[in-house]
């Protein structure tokens, strides 16, 4: 089991800037799957970009160009730069880990989770 703990989450005007960040421990090794995700009050948790081993980033449409998803194995630690923000981006983000051989983009498979961190974008 992967231990997750995000930080970075902030309040800030639309166009600007965050870089968000997940520490992960626990795992056996760096072969694993890692994602981002978020959910916005009264929607549904979406996946927003994806990481495997490869290293072959994967995102949702909706951020394709602004946002960035990274991975550092040796400090054990996810990224996600996110630039461009706008009010709709506004969402508790999470990241999340998962070991198995589905997918990275299979929403379903991700199995540990973290507490999140509060992403508010204002107009």
């Amino acid at each position: 089991q992967v231990h997750l703990v995000e930080s970075g989450g902030a309040s800030v005007q639309a166009g600007g800037s965050l870089r968000l960040s997940c520490a992960a421990s626990g795992a056996r090794d760096g072969s694993y799957c890692l994602g981002w995700f978020r959910q916005a009050p009264g929607k549904e948790r979406e996946g927003v970009a994806y990481i495997g081993t490869d290293n072959n980033p994967m995102y949702t449409d909706s951020v394709k160009g602004r946002f960035t998803i990274a991975r550092d194995n040796a400090k054990n630690t996810l990224y996600l730069q996110m630039n461009s923000l706008k009010p709709e981006d506004t969402a508790m983000y999470y990241c999340a880990a998962h070991g198995g051989r589905r997918s990275c983009a299979d929403e379903n498979a991700y199995t540990d989770w973290g507490l999140g961190t509060q992403v508010t974008v204002s107009s």
